[in-house]
């Protein structure tokens, strides 16, 4: 177990300073729900937690795969005011590895991949008709023999981590953080059939601070069917910007500027319409793995891991897994003291160990008023341990699709 109760019990543990000052420039976006990436992201991870159930139902235990492979194909489509077409459909190919067949019994994988697919396109894609838009290609084959050994080695105790990989995470989210999660959020969360229907779920937003000075340039795919011409279209825009600058406020920044589909060119006839409220129907491809990290954002100024979480096991892939547990042990040790400003998690497992015994745990202390960060290496062990040892109830979290990883 990680960091036994010994002289040595914080060798895995790295204990460093972090500057507490804010960097005089910050970049941050956010990929929104209907985003062609965040789609396969969507989908893997919708695939991943309806093979964990199906897989209990049939055999009591969650079975080895990983189906973080996703690719989208954009199609054509004619957008038009009062409606338009989809000439050719969004074509998706869901790949990867997972159990098929035990003792004779075969798992409908491609059957439980398209059905999975097209519940959360008609349930997250008002505009989008999942069965006449979208086209489905299922790819899933079965794992490796050593990568299923592995995983059964720790299916009757401490699961065994099946790669050498990263996670990394930071507390708390910075004011622009906040700002641009919870603009994509409030465009996304409303009443989508009746609030602004016109608005589309493909929303991306780009958030930019020079000092104190805040700027967001929003994509937001808007819908011809619910407009008539372009002065509702523009009436949109204003609305959406409009929406961004009361989000602005209330995260206390004042004077936000906001810039609506900035590649418009209204007299041109060049503007952001589309028949199914993203630029999956012709504009944009996607893949897994290459939009939000694990807390919803793509944070340069951070460190960040590569991994595609999304689509990963819940069990054993530390790729998911350690992704998930730094932040929570990032959150954890911040709301622990208010002389921690700032925390950032890194944390490297070993392929084979345990995955509650993590190879390195780095965590980077930001303080107030000067303290030294090592005054903290108890209170940061204890918390890392705690937060490790959580691990295996972990799974359940996200089986529910609890916890944020896209």
């Amino acid at each position: 177990m990680f960091f036994p109760e010994s002289s040595d019990r914080m060798d895995q543990l790295v204990i460093s300073p972090l500057s507490a000052a804010d960097a005089p420039v910050e970049f941050v976006e956010r990929k929104g729900l209907g985003h062609p990436d965040t789609i396969c992201d969507a989908l893997a991870e919708a695939l991943s937690q309806a093979l964990c159930g199906e897989y209990r139902r049939r055999f009591g235990t969650i079975l080895h795969h990983n189906v973080d492979k996703a690719l989208l194909c954009g199609g054509r489509a004619a957008p038009a005011f009062g409606g338009g077409a989809v000439l050719a459909p969004i074509e998706i190919h869901l790949a990867g590895r997972a159990v098929s067949q035990v003792a004779g019994d075969t798992v409908p994988i491609a059957e439980i991949a398209v059905e999975t697919a097209r519940r959360w396109l008609s349930s997250h894609m008002h505009a989008l008709d999942a069965e006449r838009h979208v086209k489905i290609h299922t790819l899933v084959r079965p794992g490796s023999a050593d990568l299923q050994t592995l995983f059964s080695r720790g299916a009757q105790r401490i699961p065994l981590a099946n790669d050498t990989s990263i996670g990394a995470a930071h507390a708390p989210l910075s004011v622009l953080e906040r700002l641009v999660l919870a603009v994509e959020r409030g465009i996304n969360g409303r009443d989508r059939a009746a609030d602004h229907p016109a608005w589309g779920e493909d929303v991306k937003v780009m958030g930019v601070r020079r000092g104190e000075t805040v700027d967001l340039t929003v994509a937001c795919a808007l819908i011809g069917r619910n407009l008539s011409r372009i002065d509702d279209y523009l009436a949109e825009k204003a609305a959406i910007a409009r929406r961004s600058r009361e989000l602005a406020a209330k995260e206390g920044i004042a004077g936000c500027n906001v810039a609506v589909n900035l590649a418009d060119d209204p007299v041109a006839g060049s503007i952001y319409l589309t028949v199914t409220g993203t630029s999956a129907e012709a504009g944009d491809d996607g893949q897994v793995g290459r939009g939000n990290r694990a807390n919803g954002l793509i944070t340069p100024y951070r460190p960040m891991s590569l991994e595609a979480v999304a689509g990963k096991n819940p069990v054993s892939h530390v790729g998911k897994i350690y992704n998930i547990v730094a932040r929570q042990i990032a959150d954890a040790l911040v709301a622990s003291s208010e002389a921690i400003a700032r925390v950032e998690c890194l944390m490297l497992s070993k392929i084979g160990a345990p995955v509650t015994s993590p190879a390195v745990v780095e965590l980077r202390i930001a303080t107030k008023d000067g303290l030294p960060a090592d005054r903290f290496r108890e209170r940061a062990a204890d918390i890392a341990a705690d937060g490790i040892g959580r691990i295996p109830a972990l799974v359940e979290d996200l089986v529910a699709g609890a916890v944020q990883v896209f």
